[in-house]
C-alpha cells in the first residue's frame, strides 16, 4: 500500500501533489549472556519502526510520523513503548510568509539558546508541538516567532515554550553592500518557557527567559562567528536547584585556502541547563544545545570515552590545522596526502562555594581568570594517502584523557579513576576491481585504568556494489579481571538496492557511552541477531 500512493498521485494529473516519506524498522532477539553482564530481556524481542510521510502540493506541505516500540530496544529510553503518531505537521509558505501548525524542529543561531532537533540513533527528538511563524519583511531580515510544547515520548512536557529570532543579513539590504567583500549577519534571539509551580520546599519562578546574540563575520577565506546568552534563575533537578543566572559564550574562527585550513573554537558555559520541564533529567525537554567542542571520532577506539558539554560548568576549546599535499606535486607525489591535527580540551570552572541560610543553595562565584578541574582532552593526528589506484589508508594516534566521575556521574565523588589512554587506528582499503574492495581495520587502545586495553580488527568485503560482508572482534584482553578479558565477535551482511537497505547482524555488543553530535546515552551489553530495513518512497 505504501508503495502503491505515490503511484497514484504520480499518473494523476499535476495539480494532486506529491508524496514522499521515508521508513526504518529495527529489531533484535536477546540472548542472556553473564559474562558481558548483558541484562535479561523477558520479551526475548525488541523494536523499534517509524514511518514518515509527506505530502506537497505547492505552497502547501503536510505529514506525519508513525511510531512503534513493541518494546524499545534495550539501550533506549524505556518511556518509548507502543504506538503512535507524535509528530505532524501543514505547512504554508508564500512569498514572504512562512508558516507552520503542528510539529517542526528548528535552531536559533549555534542553538545556545534554542534547538529542536531529532538523532533517530539516540532515539532524540524534542520537536516541538505548536506554531511557528516565519516572515521576511525586508532583503536580508528573517524574523521567526513560536510557541509550542516539548514531546516527551508519546506525551508532551508541562512546560510552554516561547521563542523569538531576528537574523539581519546585512549585505542583502541593498545592491551597494551585496558587492562589499566583508559579509555580515546579526542575529538575536530571546526563549522564555512558563511552568507552573508545584514545589513545597521553593519558590520557583513561573517564567524563565533567556537572551542574547550573535555576529557572523567572511571575507574571502577568514570566518568568524561568535554567540552570547544570558539566562535568568533557573531552579531545576539539573542545577540541583540553584538560583544562579546562566551564562554561556561560543566563539569560532576559521581559515582556509587551496590546501590548508585552521580552525579555533571556545566556549565558556556557566549554570546554562535550560529545559521546559524543571524536573527532567538525561535528555529529556531540552530548549537549548550545547556543542561539546571535540573531535566527532567514527572509529570504535577513538569514540570509546566520548564527551559531552557539562551544562552546570565548563571551559573548553578545539583547535584544528589540516594540509593537503596535491597529487603530482613534489610533495604530494603521484596520489597526494592529507594530514589532520586536531586538540580539544575541557575544564571546569573554577568556582568558590558561598557560605548562605537562604533555602536558594548552590550559590557561589567564578574565577574568570583561571579553570577548574581537567575533565577531557584528545589531542589527534590523522593521515590519509592514496598509495596506488587501487589501494588508500588511512592512519590516526589519539592520546586522550577521560574525567569519568564528571562525564558520566557529574560528582566529583563518584568513586572512579580518571582515565589517560592511547590509540592508534591503522585502515586500508584495496579496491582490487570497479565496484569490489576489501577494508582491512586495526584499532587498539591502552590504558591501565577502567577495563584496560583493547584490541580490534575487522575486515569489511565490498563484493558488489550492492553486497557488503563485515566481520568485526573487539577483544579486551588487558582487564585486570582475566575471566573478564572477553571477545566482542559481530558479523554483519549488508544489501542495498537503490534507496532501500538491509541489515543482518549477529554478534556481541559491549557496554559503553553512544554519542552523537554531544548528546549521549548508555547502550548496554547485548548479545543476538539483529535486522535493519530502512528504504525511502
Amino acid at each position: 500500500m505504501l508503495f502503491s500512493i505515490p503511484d497514484l498521485f504520480s499518473q494523476g494529473n499535476d495539480n494532486a501533489g506529491t508524496i514522499h516519506g521515508f521508513y526504518q524498522a529495527d529489531g533484535q532477539y536477546y540472548f542472556p549472556d553473564s559474562l558481558i553482564q548483558a541484562p535479561t530481556v523477558p520479551e526475548k524481542f525488541l523494536s523499534n519502526a517509524f514511518i514518515n510521510v509527506n505530502y506537497v502540493r505547492g505552497p502547501f506541505s503536510a505529514g506525519m510520523r508513525y511510531e512503534s516500540y513493541q518494546n524499545v530496544m534495550i539501550g533506549f529510553p524505556t518511556g518509548y513503548r507502543g504506538s503512535g503518531i507524535p509528530y505532524r505537521y501543514v505547512r504554508y509558505q508564500h512569498k514572504d510568509l512562512d508558516f507552520t501548525a503542528g510539529n517542526f524542529y528548528d535552531q536559533f543561531g549555534s542553538g545556545l539558546m534554542f534547538r529542536a532537533y531529532e538523532a533517530r540513533g539516540l532515539l532524540y527528538d524534542n520537536t516541538i508541538d505548536g506554531v511557528r511563524g516565519i516572515y521576511k519583511p525586508g532583503r536580508g531580515i528573517t524574523l521567526k516567532g513560536m510557541v509550542g510544547k516539548h514531546r516527551v515520548f508519546f506525551g508532551q512536557s508541562p512546560g510552554i515554550v516561547r521563542a523569538f529570532d531576528g537574523e539581519w543579513n546585512i549585505n542583502q539590504w541593498n545592491d551597494s553592500l551585496a558587492k562589499k567583500k566583508t559579509k555580515v549577519i546579526l542575529g538575536g534571539s530571546f526563549v522564555s518557557k512558563y511552568q507552573v509551580d508545584q514545589d513545597a520546599t521553593y519558590n520557583l519562578p513561573l517564567n524563565v527567559g533567556c537572551y542574547g546574540g550573535r555576529i557572523t563575520i567572511n571575507r574571502g577565506d577568514f570566518s568568524f562567528f561568535s554567540e552570547g546568552a544570558y539566562k535568568i534563575n533557573d531552579p531545576s533537578a539539573g542545577n540541583q536547584y540553584s538560583y544562579r543566572d546562566g551564562k554561556g559564550i561560543y566563539i569560532t574562527t576559521s581559515y582556509a585556502r587551496s590546501g590548508f585550513s585552521a580552525s579555533i573554537a571556545g566556549k565558556l558555559i556557566d549554570n546554562m541547563n535550560f529545559r521546559s520541564d524543571r524536573s527532567a533529567k538525561l535528555t529529556a525537554a531540552m530548549i537549548n544545545f550545547l556543542p561539546a567542542l571535540t573531535k566527532p571520532h567514527t572509529y570504535l577506539m577513538m569514540a570509546y570515552y566520548p564527551y559531552a558539554t557539562q551544562p552546570n560548568g565548563e571551559i573548553g576549546g578545539m583547535g584544528e590545522i589540516q594540509y593537503k599535499a596535491k597529487k603530482g606535486t613534489k610533495l604530494g607525489g603521484k596520489y597526494g596526502w592529507e594530514i589532520t591535527l586536531n586538540a580539544s580540551v575541557a575544564y571546569g570552572t573554577d568556582t568558590t562555594n558561598l557560605t548562605t541560610n537562604d533555602i536558594r543553595k548552590f550559590n557561589y562565584e567564578i574565577n574568570y581568570n583561571g579553570v577548574g578541574d581537567l575533565y577531557f582532552y584528545d589531542a589527534n593526528v590523522e593521515f590519509n594517502k592514496k598509495f596506488s589506484k587501487k589501494v588508500k589508508a588511512t592512519m590516526m594516534y589519539s592520546n586522550q584523557y577521560y574525567n569519568k566521575n564528571i562525564v558520566q556521574f557529574n560528582s566529583p565523588n563518584a568513586g572512579y579513576e580518571n582515565i589517560l589512554s592511547h590509540i592508534g587506528v591503522v585502515d586500508v582499503t584495496w579496491k582490487y576491481k570497479t565496484g569490489s574492495a576489501l577494508r582491512f581495520e586495526t584499532q587498539a587502545l591502552f590504558t591501565e585504568q577502567d577495563k584496560g586495553s583493547w584490541a580490534v580488527g575487522l575486515i569489511e568485503w565490498t563484493v558488489t556494489s550492492d553486497w557488503f560482508i563485515t566481520v568485526l572482534d573487539q577483544y579486551n584482553y588487558g582487564n585486570k579481571d582475566k575471566n573478564l578479558q572477553l571477545h566482542y565477535p559481530l558479523v554483519n551482511l549488508t544489501y542495498v538496492s537503490g534507496p532501500t537497505r538491509i541489515v543482518l547482524q549477529y554478534g556481541k555488543q559491549r557496554a559503553g557511552i553512544f554519542c552523537v553530535g554531544g548528546v549521549c546515552r548508555f547502550v548496554p551489553a547485548s548479545n543476538g541477531p539483529s535486522i535493519t530495513i530502512s528504504s525511502s518512497f
